[in-house]
């Protein structure tokens, strides 16, 4: 197997939400909002992609400031192409990218921390959500 990782290449919402089907995210993001998932993709500053031919078969999708923060909304990987460090790869170039001060920071998925802990990330408790349907007390 030879794979090819991009930066920046674009990829379209169908792409995308095929990798999500075929990884353990799309249970967790909007799949069925085609206009949504699109802007997912096009609003993003830092994808880095994992392809195997013309199939994509990991991404690393992220918004950053490439000088402070980054933070990677999605890690995805198809699940025939797992346990080959390829989110690894994914994870290092994303970082390969950044200034030298630029923190990564992700949510995990509920069966995901246990990966993150083997990459050695610190886990922090101190994340806040504000859900699209609730809104600030004034």
């Amino acid at each position: 197997m030879s794979l090819i990782f991009k930066i920046n290449t674009p990829i379209t919402a169908k792409q995308f939400i095929e990798l999500l089907h075929q990884s353990t995210l799309a249970e967790r993001r909007p799949v069925d909002d085609l206009e949504c998932m699109q802007g997912m993709v096009e609003n993003s500053n830092l994808i880095i992609s994992a392809w195997d031919n013309d199939t994509l078969v990991g991404i690393a999708r992220a918004m950053t400031d490439f000088h402070y923060a980054c933070y990677v909304s999605d890690l995805a990987v198809h699940k025939y192409y797992q346990k080959q460090g390829i989110g690894r790869k994914l994870l290092h170039l994303t970082q390969g990218e950044l200034g030298s001060k630029c923190k990564l920071i992700l949510i995990s998925a509920p069966d995901a921390n246990g990966y993150y802990e083997q990459l050695d990330l610190n886990n922090n408790p101190r994340c806040w959500v504000l859900e699209p349907d609730q809104h600030i007390n004034s």
